[in-house]
């Protein structure tokens, strides 16, 4: 399915706040605070040439955030971005005066975060990164986990020192759950989606994002002219249509979001031209993406600053991550999860379906920009997809440098 954006608003400007939220400003906030990070590095940017040929398109990109902060997800840099926000603002509000980054680890800030239980729901990557970020700033964590999750993927939270909650039902459940519950032990929900009066800390979340975006426009040789981003409750997404949007202005790459076929929230509320919630069906293998209910911030801005719609079915997903597992020729090898590889599941649907390039303004001379989102976080179900180890996979890989 594929749906060219007719809503209203499409083009107009972003609200203020959303705004504000995915400058570039923001983005150099967000990068200062990685200075702070131990093993912050900027991810690597692959370019796919002989791909790029047999897809007739000029050039293929994949930031790969398989390799970001130890988390092997984009998700790494916004849930801990968000939970040092609010410990940095409490600090200052407990201390009275302003509280840099540079004194997360100062004893006086170390107190303050003590006090302090954060909380969230998650299909596995958020859940990582709050936790990270609360034992980075040695604050309490408890994280809602859903029947869909998997023990490794779960475990993988836990070793954080986080504290597991389990919930009944999927990814909407488990977000209604951890409010629930936080709002009656009073932690602080660091959730990835918003609702109405609920949006600053989501936007920190998203503000997070914006560090990936900045890297790749300085390590493009050109500015893209289409980018393919996959979508969960639309994050990612729309930190990336908007960050685009922002800098380029009315020369911005022609952005198209891509949902699983059985969790079509994004897509279906382009569809409906309002933000929709969708039905629970059969379970996507693409876990990451799985959401049935767009944020309240993303749709907001993807309503304006995406240019289209799609979505992608299962053995494609599958087919994208042996893609850049076996690449062509001599391309470089990705390692890439269920969700990772949905970008260019969609580009590869694209390219052998005319209509489709006609509609999305795709040919030869198109520079086309996706986001690995994940490396392999199941290792075990990623062998079994990929028909390999994501070591073995891994040994073949190659990195492009920042552009000088």
């Amino acid at each position: 399915m594929l749906i060219v954006n007719n809503n209203a608003d499409h083009g107009t400007a972003l609200d203020p706040a959303d705004a504000e939220m995915l400058s570039n400003d923001s983005a150099e906030i967000v990068e200062r605070f990685l200075e702070f990070r131990e093993g912050h590095k900027a991810t690597p940017l692959v370019l796919l040439s002989d791909l790029s040929q047999k897809l007739n398109v000029e050039s293929i990109f994949v930031k790969d955030e398989g390799q970001r902060l130890g988390l092997g997800s984009f998700k790494a840099l916004g849930g801990s971005y968000a939970v040092t926000r609010l410990v940095l603002e409490e600090a200052s509000r407990a201390l009275g005066r302003i509280v840099d980054v540079s004194e997360l680890h100062a004893p006086e800030v170390k107190a303050v975060a003590h006090e302090l239980t954060f909380a969230c729901a998650t299909d596995g990557n958020h859940g990582r990164s709050v936790a990270q970020g609360a034992q980075l700033v040695g604050a309490a964590c408890a994280i809602f986990v859903h029947t869909g999750v998997s023990a490794r993927r779960v475990a993988a939270i836990a070793k954080f020192g986080a504290k597991i909650i389990r919930v009944d039902g999927n990814y909407d459940d488990s977000v209604a759950e951890a409010t629930r519950v936080s709002l009656e032990k009073g932690w602080q929900i660091v959730s990835d989606t918003s609702w109405p009066g609920y949006e600053r800390i989501p936007r920190f979340v998203m503000q997070g994002y914006t560090a990936l975006l900045a890297e790749a426009v300085r390590q493009m040789p050109e500015k893209p002219t289409h980018v393919f981003v996959q979508s969960g409750v639309g994050g990612i997404a729309a930190a990336a249509a908007g960050y685009f949007a922002l800098l380029y202005g009315d020369d911005r790459p022609f952005f198209t979001v891509v949902d699983p076929s059985r969790a079509a929230c994004i897509v279906e509320s382009a569809r409906a031209g309002m933000a929709v919630k969708i039905r629970h069906g059969e379970p996507t293998v693409m876990a990451m993406l799985e959401c049935y209910e767009p944020s309240m911030v993303a749709w907001r801005i993807l309503s304006r600053s995406a240019d289209a719609f799609m979505t992608v079915e299962e053995d494609e997903a599958i087919g994208a991550m042996r893609l850049l597992a076996n690449p062509v020729k001599a391309d470089p090898a990705i390692v890439s999860g269920e969700s990772g590889g949905v970008g260019l599941a969609a580009l590869v649907k694209v390219c052998g379906k005319s209509d489709y390039r006609s509609k999305l303004k795709l040919g030869a001379g198109s520079r086309v920009l996706l986001i690995n989102t994940e490396g392999s976080t199941d290792p075990v179900l990623y062998e079994e997809l990929v028909g390999a180890t994501p070591e073995q996979v891994a040994a073949r890989s190659i990195e492009i440098g920042e552009k000088p």
